[in-house]
């Protein structure tokens, strides 16, 4: 099999992820949709501005998810992988379409389930952004099982020992997940030394959330996932004790 029809390949396979996480995004911001965003009061839970609805980042993450989900539609079906996946002579669903869908659901069920209502979001994040490149830019299944393996040991050991809301203030879950967090980078960065993967990934991996949490909490004012959390917490003592004092005087 030559070079043009392993990307053939790539792009029907491509073609069938794009769908899954469409239709993953768009369940999730229709329940996210019940939380209340311009005002009023559902099932129990009222909202005053949008920008302080706790509606905002679930909508923004799969917001997001759902429009790189119709980009990567876009070039599976500009580069024919559409026609092949839907043709007879397609790549069909075998093993290797089944490992692809079954590890992005245990990431993101992980994630979604286990690691945002309970982990710090910056370290959360963060690592989940380091598994979906790694694991996915290439098509490996042995990177594709090595990404899904690690959120699922931080995000299952974060639903076994914290599951109740009460101890979902423990950081015993976040210290896990951030070791593998830095152990993982340190992997991938091993892995892609010399490359752009190796610099691209980690810079990602880190600024994207910790953006997205500071203008969510500084700038939107809006609650945030796991306010507690270990290195979220700090930016916001640092921000009201250190920072903002220097414009409020």
């Amino acid at each position: 099999m030559n070079n043009s029809d392993e990307l053939v390949i790539l792009r029907a396979r491509d073609f069938w992820t794009s769908l899954v996480l469409m239709a993953a995004s768009v369940f999730f911001i229709w329940r996210s949709s019940f939380i209340p965003l311009f005002g009023g009061n559902r099932a129990g839970v009222s909202g005053a501005d949008w920008y302080n609805s706790a509606a905002i980042v679930p909508l923004g993450i799969f917001g997001c998810l759902l429009v790189l989900s119709f980009v990567l539609l876009f070039i599976a079906v500009r580069s024919g992988g559409a026609k092949t996946a839907l043709s007879a002579a397609g790549v069909g669903w075998n093993r290797a379409e089944a490992r692809r869908f079954s590890t992005i659901g245990v990431i993101l069920f992980f994630y979604v389930a286990g690691l945002v209502p309970r982990v710090d979001f910056v370290i959360c994040s963060g690592l989940l952004i380091t598994a979906l490149i790694y694991g996915f830019h290439l098509g490996k299944p042995q990177r594709m099982l090595l990404s899904a393996a690690i959120v699922a040991v931080a995000g299952a050991y974060a639903m076994a020992a914290h599951l109740p809301r009460s101890e979902w203030a423990q950081h015993d879950d976040d210290l896990l997940a951030l070791v593998l967090w830095i152990s993982f980078t340190v992997w991938v960065v091993l892995q892609n030394r010399g490359t752009r993967l190796a610099w691209v990934i980690p810079t990602i991996a880190l600024t994207a959330p910790l953006v997205l949490v500071c203008a969510m909490a500084f700038g939107f004012r809006q609650n945030v996932p796991n306010r507690g959390g270990l290195i979220f917490k700090q930016i916001e003592y640092h921000y009201f004790v250190s920072l903002k004092p220097l414009w409020s005087r």
